[in-house]
């Protein structure tokens, strides 16, 4: 007979950044890890780094998330290595900054199909497991989640959807025993700006919060069972004020702030 399947915690987009730190925060609270991420050089490095810290060595899987059958793969991976995700955390995802009508088409619908089509797809996918082993789902937002995003129009509109879908979630799988958690981080030092196109583009005033505080609060929210968290009180005040402001208003201090950041970012890649 073959053994019980072993619960591991999945988290994808853990090559580096917020994904990375939530792997390293999971596996110093005694979870047992699959990564899945496109860059397995990072993710191995990632994964000797827990080991040599006295945790197993976290599983390493590399996929790429928005390819259709992504989740069939990663299913049909856990199966076979007789794993059963408990917690899943839906961390893969990117954005870019500029206009819709200037931005390349297949590019927009590639970030489309990252940040909400796989991470549904892994979400049903595994939720069979999660329910049956009344664990846990995190989904990766962020404060633009509360906005409509001029300047990065798709990328707050995925994580609008990411918002909603997790609360909606929340509140059907509560009596499974199932917690749920968005976790809605504001501007973080990563390397998700320079992908976006806008180099390393400072936020003026805005504090930038390290993606290990990010990943700490988004654990212990997690744990508690808290349906959004939000790190940062700067980024608190963001949201709670959200319904506050005059949409007119807000999109257009977006706008001016995302298309500075794009022209900045543009320089910046032009520069010898």
């Amino acid at each position: 007979m073959r053994p019980p399947p072993h619960d591991i915690t999945l988290i994808t987009g853990a090559s580096v950044g917020i994904g990375a730190d939530l792997a390293r925060v999971f596996a110093r609270h005694g979870h047992e890890l699959a990564l899945v991420a496109r860059d397995g050089v990072r993710m191995e490095a990632l994964a000797d780094e827990i080991a040599a810290r006295g945790a197993p060595r976290p599983l390493i899987i590399r996929a790429d998330l928005s390819a259709p059958g992504a989740a069939d793969a990663l299913v049909a991976d856990m199966n076979r290595l007789g794993r059963r995700v408990k917690n899943l955390v839906n961390n893969a995802g990117f954005g870019l900054i500029g206009r819709v009508a200037e931005i390349d088409r297949a590019d927009q619908i590639r970030m489309i199909d990252l940040n909400v089509r796989a991470l549904t797809d892994l979400t049903l996918a595994f939720l069979p497991a999660i329910r049956a082993s009344r664990g846990g789902l995190m989904n990766v937002a962020s404060t633009a989640a509360f906005y409509a995003g001029p300047g990065m129009a798709v990328y707050y509109a995925t994580k609008a959807f990411v918002l909603s879908f997790s609360q909606a979630l929340a509140y059907e799988l509560k009596e499974d025993g199932v917690r749920v958690t968005a976790l809605c981080p504001g501007p973080t030092k990563t390397e998700f700006f320079e992908r976006a196109g806008a180099g390393e583009s400072p936020f003026g005033p805005i504090p930038m919060a390290t993606s290990m505080s990010v990943a700490q609060a988004g654990y212990a929210g997690f744990m508690r069972g808290k349906m959004v968290v939000v790190p940062g009180l700067f980024n608190k005040l963001l949201t709670l004020t959200s319904g506050l402001q005059p949409r007119a208003l807000s999109m257009h201090t977006i706008a001016r702030m995302q298309m500075g950041r794009a022209r900045s970012g543009a320089s910046k890649k032009d520069a010898p």
